[in-house]
């Protein structure tokens, strides 16, 4: 029986085998994800109907500026960004503690040939068309990312950086929802605010006038009017055109820097990688339960 191998040989099968199962699994999700992005028509965002679609087109602020990551100050119309430090356990092994982690959630436009709609990224999944990972003696860094040439400089901190910069060409598929589900302005600034109290310290940082690290009433009405101006400006009309967001059901909710065709030829790569990763689990687990079974015969 498999129980008189040796223990490492057992436990060895079961962990192959229970890798192997994860693989094979995340195999057949992106095969099905694969299905979908195929099945689903590219549309143009003036004739797409509400429901799931997907649409591509250039990003662009959905205000009248870009907004500014928060390590390197690049402009851009998403930003997502983590600090780790250094540290040493009691065996003086050195590991990355991360300290701080956080993603924009403002909403930035996309615009096709004809057409333009709002793209909300919260719960997305993104494929940043920047990423820069660099170090330094600091908790901030003191500016962007050095050149390539230079950035392995050491330090205790480490800064890693998305983005998604403004005129990136982006392949979307959501939930596209019409403006005629926000009924009026007070809704379409409820929406505003709405998303902005999902980062609150960026909320903070620009409507706590008084730094006591809570919005008074007074500065309430402050960042209520500033998302008045921006759903009523002419690139942030919240009210005025569709918004496209997480889906009510299980479809993924994707946002990459890619053409429609690399995205679904990226789903067929990783699809084709899971598969490999558990044809190789299931021969090292057979192998691992073969020995088991020797070494235990010969035990015996």
């Amino acid at each position: 029986m498999l129980g008189q191998g040796p223990l490492h040989f057992r436990v060895a099968a079961a962990l192959f085998g229970l890798a192997s199962i994860w693989a094979l699994n995340r195999c057949f999700v992106r095969l099905r994800r694969d299905r979908l992005l195929a099945d689903t028509p590219l549309v143009r965002i003036r004739s797409a109907a509400q429901g799931y679609v997907k649409v591509a087109g250039r990003a662009s602020p959905a205000g009248s500026a870009p907004i500014a990551s928060p390590l390197s100050l690049r402009p851009c119309v998403w930003w997502k960004y983590e600090l780790a430090y250094q540290e040493r356990d009691d065996k003086d092994n050195t590991y990355w503690h991360t300290v701080e982690r956080a993603a924009s959630v403002e909403l930035f436009a996309l615009t096709d040939e004809d057409a333009q709609c709002l793209v909300g990224p919260i719960n997305a999944e993104i494929t940043p068309s920047t990423r820069d990972i660099w170090h330094g003696s600091r908790p901030r860094p003191q500016g962007p990312p050095p050149p390539l040439s230079s950035r392995l400089s050491s330090g205790p901190w480490r800064y890693t950086e998305e983005l998604l910069s403004p005129g990136d060409w982006l392949s979307v598929m959501g939930e596209l929802r019409s403006h005629s589900e926000l009924d009026d302005l007070n809704s379409a600034v409820g929406e505003k605010l709405r998303q902005w109290k999902q980062d609150r310290a960026r909320l903070l940082a620009r409507f706590d006038s008084n730094h006591d690290g809570q919005i008074d009433a007074a500065e309430w009405e402050v960042a209520r009017a500033a998302a008045t101006r921006e759903v009523q400006s002419p690139h942030g009309g919240v009210s005025r055109i569709r918004v496209i967001s997480q889906p009510t059901g299980t479809e993924p909710y994707l946002i990459a820097p890619l053409s429609p065709e690399r995205l679904e030829k990226r789903e067929k790569l990783l699809a084709m990688a899971y598969f490999l990763f558990g044809l190789c689990g299931v021969v090292l687990c057979a192998w691992a339960i073969r020995l088991s079974f020797v070494l235990g015969g010969n035990a015996t």
